[in-house]
């Protein structure tokens, strides 16, 4: 995946939980990023970049959905 492309994402659905290794969409401070879930722990997710970075821990509610497809 590259910066711009499109994806198709689907929702995750409530008492389900993203797994380590997706690619999600997340709010973070207000706006909407792309994030690959690195851990689960009690209701939060630890979400990182492309680059191996991680960014921190953030609520399982601010994640929105979990890319499916990748628009080639």
């Amino acid at each position: 995946m590259r910066s711009g492309q499109l994806v198709t994402l689907e929702p995750i659905l409530a008492g389900s939980a993203p797994g380590v290794g997706d690619i999600v969409l997340a709010r973070v401070r207000g706006a909407d990023y792309l994030h690959f879930i690195g851990a689960v722990r009690d209701g939060q997710v630890l979400i990182a970049n492309a680059h191996g970075h991680e960014n921190g821990w953030t609520a399982r509610e601010r994640v929105l959905g979990k890319v499916c497809a990748v628009v080639e």
